[in-house]
């Protein structure tokens, strides 16, 4: 078998110690950019016209773009584990009350275009993300920062307006990047595909139709920071679905294939051997789940939504979709987790049209109820569409619903969509900003939610998320995170159905493919060479 298995531990902990300035290493490469294919679709539209803005980027798609080009003060280590410096040589609270977060920056860092990275431009950089306060949400990852002080021009000081274990993991991810000032207007957004910062690439994009089509990576020679560069190019390349991606492959276009391979081609590779090319498969923690507009008359009633909990029946959509690159999942949180509870499952079993029925007849509801169902068709790959043929037979054949034939859309529409409330119930996914529960649990229940919903909970935002923020030792959080999930399970504004795994495949002669994705899914180009002689 021509697979390799690897097992990246997320270890959840929130000092960060001081990790050595690297700035780049020695390429084992022959010169030749790492062509990397992805299906991630990145695009400029009316509504979203500033896709790579981190003031604005919200996706995985956008973030891995934004990830190779812009610094931040630290950064998720590639075996997992605590927050480790980057744009910082050192990083701590400075108070017993996780309420003050101190960083210093690295000597010598420049801006691509040469100018010096100061503490005066992180402070811009993160006030500028909470001016603007875009709609996607991404500011919501910031909103407990009070003040941003700056102590001569290299350090950086965090004043929280309460006390917050997780803020190390939000400085590591792409909304606090340290942009440029004179390329980043301080409170507008800075629209198309443009990125200037001070990471380990500069970047020149290719657009075709509004969408990017291929970013380009030239290492930055300007670079100081902990990330070692392995190469000196590297390209992403954006396909329309895996079928095109994989023609790609095999016509020697890309050598590596990322988000998102289909089933059926993890299933192939996996039983191919000496073929060329190696699957790798990684421990991932994204989730997929449905999503209800809880002010839409279909599913405004929770006893609705809790029928619909009652009926689906996660192990046979996993059997029949992913097979054994998914397990079923009964809570937001991963089952790998520090908080992890089956909260769904705790409180309907296993699927029951009878029970269901109980649900709805005790709430006086008729039936059978009319519900539409969306997705998205180029996003999370394209076995969504038969995952939602598969939940819309489900909810017929328990009699209780009418479902009519599942509604898909690009990305790039159905997003907007989504978050105007044009959709009762959609599909989405999860992948976490930081390998925390509270990353799975606050951005659903925080007032001003990810997904735009008008579900608000009280005590979850009131006493439950500040509660668990305050304990630095993450197994200290346990019970206010259990109770969130268990809050979860009762109201059902989001219904968890999976958890995935995470696969790339990379020709043979392409080294770093270990780490070339995190347990996060955030892909990291500086790891991957083409070895001397590869093509």
């Amino acid at each position: 078998m021509n697979r390799k298995t690897l097992v990246l531990p997320a270890v959840i902990g929130l000092v960060a110690p001081l990790m050595a300035a690297c700035g780049g290493s020695d390429s084992g490469s022959d010169g030749a950019p790492v062509r990397v294919g992805t299906t991630d679709q990145v695009a400029s539209t009316a509504d979203a016209p500033a896709p790579l803005d981190p003031a604005y980027a919200y996706d995985v798609g956008s973030w891995n773009v934004l990830r190779q080009s812009l610094q931040t003060l630290l950064v998720q280590p590639r075996g997992g584990g605590d927050p480790q410096p980057e744009a910082a040589e050192s990083c701590r609270f400075t108070d017993t009350g996780n309420e003050r977060y101190s960083c210093t920056l690295r000597k010598g860092l420049r801006f691509a275009g040469g100018d010096a990275v100061t503490a005066e431009d992180v402070k811009y950089s993160v006030e500028r993300v909470l001016r603007i306060d875009s709609d996607s949400g991404v500011a919501g990852l910031l909103n407990g920062v009070d003040a941003v002080e700056t102590r001569g021009d290299r350090e950086v000081v965090f004043h929280l307006k309460a006390a917050d274990a997780t803020f190390p993991y939000k400085l590591s991810t792409p909304v606090a990047s340290i942009v440029d000032p004179d390329e980043y207007p301080a409170s507008e957004l800075r629209e198309g595909f443009g990125v200037s910062g001070s990471g380990p690439y500069t970047l020149e994009s290719k657009v075709e139709d509004g969408t990017l089509a291929k970013a380009v990576f030239t290492r930055n020679p300007d670079y100081r920071g902990s990330l070692e560069v392995a190469n000196e190019e590297a390209e992403l390349v954006a396909f329309a679905d895996a079928e095109a991606m994989n023609a790609a492959m095999a016509d020697g276009e890309i050598d590596v294939m990322s988000r998102t391979l289909t089933p059926q081609q993890v299933t192939k590779l996996d039983a191919t051997k000496d073929d060329g090319i190696e699957l790798v498969e990684m421990s991932g923690l994204d989730i997929r789940y449905l999503a209800f507009d809880t002010d839409a008359p279909a599913v405004q009633n929770k006893a609705v939504r809790q029928a619909v909990a009652q009926v689906v029946d996660r192990s046979e959509l996993v059997a029949r979709v992913y097979g054994a690159q998914a397990e079923p999942l009964y809570s937001l949180v991963p089952a790998t987790l520090t908080g992890h509870s089956n909260s769904f499952f705790n409180k309907y079993g296993e699927p029951s049209a009878a029970k269901a029925a109980k649900i709805l007849a005790e709430a006086g509801i008729s039936t059978p109820v009319p519900i539409d169902l969306h997705y998205t068709v180029d996003h999370y790959g394209s076995a969504t569409a038969e995952e939602f043929e598969v939940l819309a037979e489900q909810l017929r054949d328990s009699g209780l619903f009418k479902v009519g034939e599942p509604k898909g859309a690009q990305w790039k529409e159905f997003r907007p969509a989504s978050m105007k409330g044009r959709y009762e119930v959609w599909g989405m996914g999860w992948f976490p900003d930081f390998p925390d529960a509270d990353n799975y649990l606050a951005p659903f229940l925080e007032k001003k939610n990810f997904l735009g919903s008008p579900y608000s909970n009280r005590k979850a935002q009131q006493v439950l998320i500040p509660q668990s923020r305050r304990e630095r030792d993450r197994a200290d959080a346990v019970l206010s995170l259990t109770e969130m999930q268990e809050i979860v399970a009762e109201d059902v504004p989001v219904l968890p159905l999976w958890q995935g795994k995470q696969y790339i495949a990379a020709r043979d002669g392409v080294t770093g493919t270990a780490y070339a994705l995190n347990s996060s899914s955030n892909l990291q180009l500086w790891e991957l060479s083409r070895g001397v002689g590869s093509e």
